[in-house]
């Protein structure tokens, strides 16, 4: 009920996490620990392929179940991120990736979903298990499908926000229009936010500055892991309909009358 399946991948936790913005990475080790998350998302430079005399996350996480998710953060064209994969995975041997090519980098952070579907063919050919970040637009995310994509991660607010899901709708017309999980992924801002995505038909949720920069970053990754495991049993429980008047918790037949 808990497990993820992304492609060949199998997780035993529904909550992705990221790796920025900590102070430390003895940080973001505890903190990933206690969300419970078995895989977290760094930025090909933090994975420091190319000095070994330099902290290493692949170190700090040695001996731990957690898996690198290397992401494109920064690309803004199909080839800048298609250069970045294939080198990556040359250096490492990871192939689970998330795919995100930024279009506006000064303000929104939004994606550029038509560079990132040309990435996405390529990529899908080239071998790789695709975790496609998007807009919450449900034509798009078919659209990413088709490319190969094995995920697709429709921004519930822009990245760093903590604004929380802006349009439930469109979270529900995604995970509508697409086979493959969807993961919610930018501008989840506390744990009811997760439980949301989770109770709107998500089949997971990504969160980073959430938890790097809550007061209590531990609380606040053992708050994530259990909303997501929460709002993943609700969505399955299914909700009562939703009623303009009270509707009385007791039977009514059957009482004395005065």
């Amino acid at each position: 009920m808990h497990t993820l399946q992304i492609g060949k991948y199998t997780l035993g936790s529904r909550l992705i996490v990221g790796s920025g913005k900590y102070d430390s990475f003895e940080m973001t080790k505890a903190a990933t620990l206690a969300s419970g998350s078995e895989l977290i998302t760094v930025a090909v430079r933090r994975l420091n392929i190319t000095n070994p005399n330099e902290p290493n996350l692949r170190d700090i996480f040695a001996n731990t179940n957690v898996k690198f998710l290397p992401n494109s953060a920064g690309c803004t064209t199909a080839e800048e991120a298609i250069t970045l994969f294939r080198l990556t995975r040359e250096a490492t041997g990871i192939d689970l990736i998330k795919l995100e090519v930024i279009g506006d980098t000064q303000k929104t952070l939004y994606p550029d979903v038509l560079e990132t579907i040309k990435a996405c063919e390529v990529l899908a050919r080239d071998g790789f298990t695709i975790m496609a970040y998007t807009s919450d637009d449900p034509i798009m995310a078919r659209r990413l499908e088709d490319a190969g994509a094995h995920a697709i991660m429709p921004l519930a607010a822009p990245i760093g926000s903590g604004l929380g899901v802006q349009n439930r709708y469109n979270i529900v017309f995604v995970r509508e229009a697409v086979k493959v999980p969807i993961i919610v992924d930018a501008g989840i801002g506390c744990a009811s936010d997760a439980a949301l995505a989770m109770e709107l038909g998500a089949d997971g949720v990504l969160t980073n500055t959430a938890i790097a920069q809550a007061q209590n970053p531990m609380l606040m990754a053992e708050a994530m892991k259990n909303a997501v495991i929460a709002g993943r049993l609700s969505y399955l429980a299914g909700r009562i309909p939703k009623r303009p008047y009270a509707t009385a918790s007791s039977p009514v037949d059957g009482m004395i009358q005065f």
